[in-house]
């Protein structure tokens, strides 16, 4: 698969150097060094002899053997001459990489030091040849960010090696911790917050997991359970994914409780014509909806189904008693 531009310019960022240290090159070889297909790495080349210096003139632009291309598919690239320089940042660049790599730096673990203390002390060392105060640049995260990081990259660190994960997890709608062990899947960015995908052999099901509500994360020896069958999740429209057991329930709400539908993810909305709503949700916890209707009363009510009516009013009934 070509990809889009960008994989195509980081094709040739690739493909004009490696030509210049080997000299002519035939096409196949070239594109298996590369790990691209032959008539691809043709249309690259296609592409290239429109590169160049700004000015666009003829001798600005990057010179390609088209004839040698097509007759003896071999490549020749001239006129390049200036990719050979190293590259040489501005002293904006060279601090704004040096802060971005300090920062790194406080949440990495001890694998990763190493690289990074040597990749910091090179970029330091030319940026002080080129004048750039680096010494006095420092950088400290917050103890928040740092253990957010730092389990960010041990559960990145799980799902790159496949092994399992002993998750403690606060479930803020029973208002305990649990724990379990899960194979992770996937880190995801969605509407604001970071989320653990993985599979729960507590649920026997896939689950989300909110970063921020992860108390403990121990990698275990333990390998990673293959999940072939699990289809990706689709999460452009909400992260609530229903199960199959979690029950549709229908809420009469009135208007001063209308927030419900823009703060819970809802499957459907019906205006009641007198400035209420009706609201269709799934409910994987009977006793969140519970806690939520005896927050909402009187201003909320279960229409349907009719055992979780009961249910509720069985609740408001003993909540009445503690004031009596």
């Amino acid at each position: 698969m070509s990809g889009g531009a960008k994989e195509q310019v980081g094709r040739l960022l690739a493909l004009v150097p490696l030509i210049q240290r080997r000299g002519a090159m035939a096409v196949d070889e070239a594109a298996a060094a590369l790990g691209v297909a032959p008539d691809q790495l043709v249309k690259d080349l296609r592409v290239l002899i429109y590169c160049g210096w700004p000015g666009w003139l003829p001798g600005d632009l990057i010179e390609v053997d088209l004839d040698a291309l097509d007759g003896e598919g071999v490549i020749r690239i001239t006129n390049a001459d200036y990719l050979r320089a190293p590259l040489r940042l501005s002293p904006a660049e060279a601090s704004a990489m040096i802060v971005a790599l300090r920062t790194l730096r406080e949440s990495a673990d001890g694998a990763t030091l190493a690289s990074l203390d040597s990749v910091l002390a090179k970029l330091e060392g030319a940026a002080e040849d080129g004048r750039v105060a680096t010494g006095r640049v420092d950088v400290h995260l917050p103890r928040g960010q740092r253990e957010a990081a730092a389990l960010r990259a041990r559960l990145g660190q799980a799902i790159t090696e496949g092994r399992q994960v002993r998750l403690t997890y606060y479930v803020p709608s029973r208002d305990e911790e649990t724990v379990r062990t899960v194979d992770p899947l996937e880190l995801v960015d969605a509407q604001g917050s970071a989320y653990l995908q993985a599979w729960c052999h507590v649920a026997d099901n896939r689950r989300l997991f909110r970063m921020d509500r992860v108390r403990a994360a121990e990698v275990l020896d333990a390998p990673a359970q293959a999940h072939p069958e699990v289809p990706p999740l689709d999460l452009r429209d909400t992260l609530f994914q229903p199960a199959a057991d979690n029950a549709l329930v229908t809420l009469l709400l009135r208007p001063e409780a209308r927030w419900v539908a823009e703060y819970y993810p809802v499957e459907a909305t019906r205006e009641t014509g007198d400035g209420g709503l009706e609201v269709d949700l799934y409910v994987a916890d009977p006793r969140w909806l519970t806690r939520l209707l005896l927050r909402l009363s009187p201003s909320a009510a279960v229409v349907r189904p009719q055992e979780l009516t009961e249910s509720f009013t069985a609740a408001a009934r003993d909540a009445l008693r503690l004031y009596s």
